[in-house]
């Protein structure tokens, strides 16, 4: 049996598969009338980490499409009590056809893929998150075209966001400047990986000179709560502020994967402000999500 495609990280996708992906969100945000190519199909939803982006819009697209998603977390299966992924996978995917897992440690996805009979998506781990990329990207060509040549400049921990930027850089060559306190940079051999496309710096005044994008996130993520007051510390001059955004170009645009915590990593005026775009960023979960279930569902099973 031919093995399912998935999407654990970006680099499962070819440069012209993401450009397509992009593409084809664009279009499906601006079609009315019904269309339901995954009618009868189910996504299996597993979450371990809780959610408001990532479980409305891949519930409303698989609806929207014509399928139908459960919801899951360790509590409804045996999962929280003690069943190998191994088994879970074997069994889940025999009864859905497709799953999407938001869980703490990437290998879990990674095994869960390897026992899988159907396509399955990272919906987030402590290393990548590649659907949000999907959105931020869909968002950066709708305003401003493709994103080949650009910079787009990190600013903040070196998370599971970072890592996911760091594979967008490589795979639809922009550049990225991430600039992140010392001790809190991304994975090394990442870095190593796409150096012709990624720099990493401690001072993001340098790294936001003449960027076309700007990004950050939440100082500590879900799970790092007792880090929150060491992370305060460290992080106090990576603030995106509108003196920070003023070193970018003057059509810069300013993204947050939200939930944002105003005050902290981003100034209020700035994702409050007329560059930032977080809200059609968020919207764009939806619509990137839809084009990825039909391309992974529709598309790479008649290949």
């Amino acid at each position: 049996m031919k093995k399912p495609r998935n999407l654990i990280t970006l680099a499962d996708l070819s440069s012209d598969e993401f450009r397509s992906l992009i593409q084809r969100a664009m279009a499906l945000k601006s079609q009315t009338g019904l269309f339901e190519p995954l009618k009868n199909k189910v996504l299996g939803m597993i979450f371990e980490k809780s959610s408001t982006r990532t479980r409305i819009s891949f519930e409303t697209g698989m609806i929207q499409l014509g399928g139908s998603a459960i919801f899951l977390s360790p509590r409804d299966t045996q999962l929280g009590r003690g069943e190998p992924i191994e088994d879970t996978a074997r069994v889940i995917s025999r009864m859905v056809d497709c799953v999407m897992l938001r869980t703490h440690e990437h290998s879990s996805v990674v095994t869960f893929a390897e026992y899988s009979k159907v396509p399955v998506i990272n919906g987030l781990t402590d290393r990548f998150h590649p659907c949000q990329l999907l959105a931020d990207m869909q968002t950066f060509f709708e305003h401003r075209g493709d994103i080949a040549g650009k910079v787009v400049t990190w600013v903040g921990d070196g998370n599971n966001m970072c890592h996911s930027y760091i594979n967008a850089a490589q795979i639809l060559d922009f550049e990225l400047r991430v600039a992140t306190p010392e001790g809190y940079e991304p994975e090394k051999d990442l870095v190593e990986a796409a150096s012709r496309h990624v720099s990493v710096t401690h001072d993001p005044f340098e790294a936001v000179a003449g960027a076309d994008l700007v990004a950050t996130d939440v100082w500590a993520s879900m799970g790092q709560e007792s880090e929150q007051q060491r992370r305060e510390e460290a992080f106090q001059s990576f603030q995106v502020t509108e003196q920070l955004m003023a070193k970018a170009n003057k059509d810069a645009l300013f993204m947050h994967c939200l939930p944002a915590h105003r005050g902290e990593e981003v100034s209020e005026n700035v994702i409050d402000g007329s560059q930032s775009v977080v809200w059609d960023e968020a919207e764009n979960r939806l619509h990137a999500q839809k084009a990825l279930l039909e391309f992974l569902l529709v598309d790479a099973g008649h290949r």
